[in-house]
């Protein structure tokens, strides 16, 4: 099973229209999205732990991952959003061919830790139509501090730009759905563990300036994170706020809409 803990089966821990995701994503029948159990990154912070790192769900046949897929496009969900899949591709796209020949055709986001083989990315060439990369770190010594991945930030740029080479740059319909397109995640740490001025000035200058980027403020202490001082504390509206003006600074102006750190102390 290796380090993904998955056998022949993929594990699914829960399915559903989501609305809290991108706003291109969810539209008015939200986001049809497939929680798939483990994970090919073991982050200290994970705020899903129970899911990734404990494997909670239930192992699904490809005629049962098939149905969930239907299921989802029949309650009226905008696309499938395939929530962690690098380590059960092989499994997803058995379902899709039965998926497929039985009527899917809403789009299909690989929604994933970024930490992606470029070869796999090429197997997905026109069966994906929007990648959500996270975008965790842009140096590899947090990178193996943070998820026990030494070679992160090379990976994952490499990753990124196969994406951007197969969707291009985030395209939205009239209704302000997305179509087709890179759509990025980048999670802000304290105290700057995310290294948000690289990332910014990697994504504008080797990817796309036009890339649509979501800055997300969430963070939170969870699973491990006590136990790293510098992962202790929630993020302050200073540090988000912060990250956002050096997207902005690189020319990355596609932020979804913002949200601040509930324990946000800096007042306006």
């Amino acid at each position: 099973m290796g380090q993904c803990r998955t056998g022949e089966q993929a594990v699914v821990s829960s399915y559903g229209p989501h609305f809290g995701e991108e706003a291109p994503l969810v539209g008015t029948g939200g986001s049809g999205t497939i929680f798939f159990a483990h994970c090919n990154l073991h982050c200290v912070f994970c705020q899903n732990c129970s899911i990734s790192q404990l494997g909670e769900g239930s192992e699904v046949s490809s005629r049962d991952l098939a149905y969930v897929m239907l299921s989802l496009q029949r309650k009226g969900c905008h696309n499938i959003n395939l929530v962690t899949p690098t380590h059960v591709v092989p499994q997803i796209l058995e379902a899709l061919e039965l998926a497929v020949a039985d009527g899917l055709y809403i789009p299909l986001v690989y929604n994933c830790g970024g930490y992606e083989s470029v070869d796999t990315l090429r197997l997905l060439d026109g069966i994906v139509e929007i990648y959500m990369p996270d975008i965790k770190y842009a140096d590899s010594s947090v990178a193996s501090q943070c998820s026990g991945i030494e070679d992160y930030a090379a990976i994952n740029r490499a990753a990124v730009k196969e994406m951007h080479r197969q969707v291009g740059d985030l395209q939205i319909d009239d209704e302000g759905m997305a179509l087709r397109g890179l759509l990025v995640r980048h999670l802000v740490l304290p105290p700057g563990l995310a290294g948000t001025h690289k990332t910014a000035e990697s994504l504008a200058d080797e990817v796309s300036s036009n890339t649509y980027v979501n800055i997300m403020a969430q963070y939170h202490p969870c699973h491990r994170a006590y136990d790293f001082p510098f992962l202790s504390r929630s993020l302050t509206k200073e540090e988000y706020l912060e990250a956002v003006t050096l997207a902005l600074q690189h020319g990355l102006n596609r932020l979804d809409q913002l949200h601040y750190p509930r324990t946000a102390r800096v007042s306006f």
